[in-house]
Order: structure tokens, then C-alpha cells, then sequence
């Protein structure tokens, strides 16, 4: 059986490209002849999937005002490479969307000199509409685009990633309403892709930047749909598959793909919260087992001879 082991990273706990490799170990013990292909949709991990390399780092600020340092990355065509989860990452230990800021992203973007600029958009701790970002940033220093995690628009994110980011069911509407009354809120509230990081989508829109999805630019890049084409099976999966899952994220365009060219696709996550019908199959969720459960998930996969089994979660 030929096989592609594609998983996103699991935050906090394996890369990308670490899950890819125990997830094909697994695959190549049980008789698989197994491939890697991490994945990434804008979110942590990205400038490593897309190979890109640390030019220089830039002291700034994390998302609630400590100094901190963040790399400015290139990739082989001299575009520059920043990425917001490692600036103003997504911290468990400290969640606080009303006042974490993403003023530290505009202060890196500001220091880029080159003739081309991605900024990978997800996995941050904030929820401000990129206001922080817009307090020290009011020009791009090069074309841009930004790869978003999500679809979603800025008014969708509070109710959509709001939770994650520490807020309360009563805070929603607070957090939406504040979003929506930025200058640029107003004007871009339903710009695909605008939800991004918290809304810093929408905020480097309002300076010109071209929106893109994350997962469909990486997927593309790193020719997912060809190497796919050519596998009897794909295993994809994150930490978390949810609603999200559907609506930007890698894990989710890689079973779009595969099911477009009728090849079987097998999801994966530490925790599966919407399966929506399709073949996901749950681990114990446990940070501490991850490698053993992606090691032991491939070798069950790798010695699978018969029809796939839908809906294991």
C-alpha cells in the first residue's frame, strides 16, 4: 500500500514535520510504503513546512507587552517570511483577548526589507482586529500577501475562535462588537479570510495586503494534489478536529482534495469534535503519548487490508 503521511502540527506538542515522520514510521511497520508531507495553513509551523529559513530575528513585543524576539524568514526566491504565531503566539498558560495586542507583528513587519512579503496569519493569542498592529504599521514595506487559517470574516472570529483565545460566552458579542466598530472593521466586515489571527487579516487588507488561503497556497506549493494522486491512502489530522477543521484549515483541504480524486483519506486528532460523517478517527488526547499514538495509528493503518472503516471516532 502506498501511503502519505500528511499531518498539520500539533500545538504545543509535535511540528509538522515531527508528526509526519513518527506518523510514517508507524506506516512503514506495518508494510506501507510510506511517504512525508507536513502541512500547514498560515498557522504555527507554516514558514517550516514552506522551508523557509531564519535571516535575522527582531526584538518586539509578545502580545502582552514582554520584550521578546521573532525571526524574519526567507524563502529561496528572496521573499520574506514572518509569522504571527511566533510573535504573538497562542499561549494556554495566559489567555486574555481583550488585552492581548498584536502591536509586536506590526513592529517585525516594519523592519522587512524585501521585494516581496508573506505573513502567515493564525495561531495568535489576540482578538483586537489588528488595532495593536495599525498603532506603529500604517504602510506594508512590500507586496504582500497573507496566508489565513480561515475563511472566516472579522465579524465571524469572535464567536468562531473567540473561545480558544479565553472568552466567555458573554463575551463574545463584546469582543464582536468591538471589532466591528474599527475604522476598517466597518468597511472590510465580510472580506473572506478578514477573521484571520484575530482579525489581522482584515487589518493588513486595510493596508493593502492580498488575502489567500493558507492551506490552498501551501497545498499547492508543496504539489499536495500530485504526490496525493498517486497513494492508496492519505492520513492527515491535527491536535483538534472541529467545525474549523472545514473551513481553512490543511487537514481539511487535504480531504477535500482526496476525496476529488477518489483516494481514501484518513483523519486523525487528540480530539475529534465533528467528524461530519467521514473517516476520523480519535487518539487519547494525551501530549504525553502523541508520538506513540501517531507511531501506533500508522502501523494500524499500515496493516490494514481491507475496506476502510468510516467514522471510528
Amino acid at each position: 500500500m502506498r501511503a502519505l503521511a500528511s499531518p498539520a502540527s500539533l500545538k504545543g506538542v509535535l511540528s509538522a514535520r515531527e508528526a509526519a515522520a513518527v506518523l510514517a514510521e508507524g506506516l512503514c511497520r506495518g508494510g506501507a510504503d510510506a511517504e512525508e508531507l507536513p502541512l500547514a495553513d498560515g498557522g504555527e509551523g507554516t514558514a517550516d513546512v514552506l522551508g523557509a529559513r531564519v535571516r535575522e530575528r527582531i526584538r518586539v513585543h509578545d502580545a502582552f507587552g514582554r520584550p521578546s524576539e521573532a525571526p524574519i524568514r526567507e524563502l529561496p526566491d528572496g521573499t520574506a517570511l514572518v509569522e504571527s504565531a511566533e510573535v504573538i503566539p497562542l499561549d494556554p498558560k495566559r489567555l486574555d483577548p481583550f488585552n492581548a495586542s498584536s502591536r509586536g507583528l506590526g513592529e517585525l513587519i516594519g523592519r522587512v526589507r524585501a521585494q516581496r512579503l508573506l505573513v502567515c496569519l493564525g495561531g495568535t493569542a489576540t482578538m483586537d482586529g489588528g488595532a495593536g498592529l495599525l498603532e506603529v504599521l500604517d504602510e506594508l514595506p512590500a507586496p504582500t500577501v497573507a496566508l489565513c487559517d480561515t475563511r472566516a470574516t472579522l465579524g465571524e472570529a469572535p464567536r468562531a475562535f473567540g473561545p480558544q483565545k479565553g472568552a466567555l460566552a458573554d463575551d463574545i458579542p463584546r469582543l464582536e462588537e468591538r471589532l466591528l466598530s474599527l475604522e476598517h472593521g466597518r468597511s472590510l466586515a465580510k472580506l473572506p479570510g478578514g477573521g484571520a489571527a484575530g482579525g489581522l487579516g482584515a487589518a493588513l487588507a486595510s493596508l493593502g495586503a492580498e488575502l489567500v488561503s493558507g492551506a490552498e497556497y501551501v497545498l499547492e506549493v508543496n504539489g499536495f494534489r500530485e504526490r496525493a494522486a498517486r497513494q492508496d491512502l492519505v492520513v492527515t489530522g491535527e491536535g483538534t478536529v472541529d467545525r474549523t477543521t472545514f473551513e481553512g484549515k490543511a487537514p481539511g483541504e487535504a480531504l477535500r482534495i482526496c476525496r476529488e480524486l477518489g483516494v481514501r483519506c484518513v483523519l486523525f486528532g487528540g480530539r475529534v469534535e465533528d467528524g461530519m460523517g467521514i473517516e476520523a478517527i480519535t487518539m487519547s488526547g494525551d501530549p504525553a503519548r502523541a508520538r506513540a499514538d501517531l507511531e501506533e495509528l500508522g502501523l494500524r493503518l499500515g496493516t490494514e487490508a481491507g475496506p476502510a472503516n468510516v467514522d471510528e471516532s
